[in-house]
């Protein structure tokens, strides 16, 4: 699985990079320097990326987000358009060297648990008719998706793994408690071998904002079990995340944030650059410092205006690390 990249391809990468770039007003970026590198290391978060928001070519993902952002740590999803659960041990010993190479650690497995169909409950309009992120599990074989992320995350050398809390159903309500359970058992499983499963906000899902995630962190209390906090998200389902939404979270829950940005049109809310968006993200770094945040802060680009994701990232990650030089995280 290594990049298999011809110097004309690379050349018409920096093309693409360089045009991303010139919108920003910047010049062509250039390698990452080592001063670059340290103020990244200075920061009390752990600044990464989610590595198929760049590339699905794992090996150019890993080059990217370390040579020229400057990173140190990488959110793995997908790669070779595999969802990670489903590599094999080949494609994993590969992408263990590829992130050994670059120097690049693993903040989480963000897996596809229980981002399914509640049984019994009326079929969610959420539901996607087909696999998304190239993963496609039915529930009864959310047991199987969660001993397979435990087996990634060790070998991976992380301690967290990423869940939902199933499609968004109209009226939650009678099968709320039920779905509380689940999650509370996958992560008194996950306590016993010291992870931890962080819960993501998703505006398709049954928690979408701030004000959900801080009632279901109420009826979930292990321990073991914390908040991918998703401003992108909240916003996406109509919350002001910061400061209405972030303020009703217990801080001490929060065990990884990502970062996307929206803005409002007249079709609805669409999905925008790092900074060009409706999100006061300086106010939320500079509050998640202040509240004693040190876990991740993953880049999640989703907006794809620049024409493709490695252009649209590199151009979300110069607005993310304006933010947080301007929130004094950098």
């Amino acid at each position: 699985m290594r990049s298999k990249f011809s110097r004309r391809q690379f050349i018409a990468g920096l093309g693409v990079l360089a045009a991303a770039q010139t919108k920003l007003g910047a010049t062509p970026f250039q390698s990452s320097s080592k001063s670059e590198t340290s103020s990244l290391s200075s920061s009390p978060f752990k600044i990464a990326v989610i590595n198929d928001e760049i590339s699905q070519d794992f090996g150019h993902a890993c080059e990217v987000a370390s040579q020229q952002f400057g990173m140190e740590w990488m959110e793995l999803r997908g790669m070779w358009n595999k969802n990670v659960v489903n590599l094999d041990a080949n494609e994993i010993a590969e992408a263990q060297r590829l992130l050994k190479k670059n120097n690049l650690r693993v903040t989480d497995m963000a897996s596809p648990l229980f981002k399914v169909d509640w049984p019994g409950a009326p079929k969610s309009k959420f539901s996607p008719e087909q696999a998304q992120y190239n993963a496609s599990f039915t529930y009864g074989q959310q047991g199987e998706v969660l001993d397979r992320a435990i087996e990634l995350a060790k070998k991976f050398s992380t301690d967290r793994i990423r869940c939902f809390d199933f499609w968004r159903l109209a009226d939650p309500a009678p099968y709320r408690q039920a779905m509380n359970d689940q999650l509370q058992q996958a992560a008194e499983k996950l306590r016993k071998l010291g992870l931890i499963l962080i819960l993501e906000n998703e505006s398709a899902c049954n928690t979408a904002t701030g004000a959900e995630s801080a009632k279901v962190l109420q009826g979930v209390p292990s321990p073991a079990f914390m908040l991918n906090w998703d401003p992108g998200n909240a916003a996406m389902s109509g919350e002001t995340p910061y400061p209405d939404g972030y303020n009703l979270l217990p801080k001490n829950r929060i065990g990884h944030c990502h970062c996307k940005d929206a803005t409002r049109t007249a079709k609805g809310f669409e999905w925008a650059a790092m900074g060009k968006g409706i999100i006061d993200w300086v106010g939320q770094y500079k509050a998640l410092k202040r509240d004693g945040y040190h876990h991740a802060v993953s880049l999640e680009t989703h907006w794809h205006g620049a024409g493709t994701p490695e252009a649209s990232s590199t151009q979300s990650w110069a607005g993310m690390k304006n933010a947080l030089e301007k929130a004094g995280a950098l």
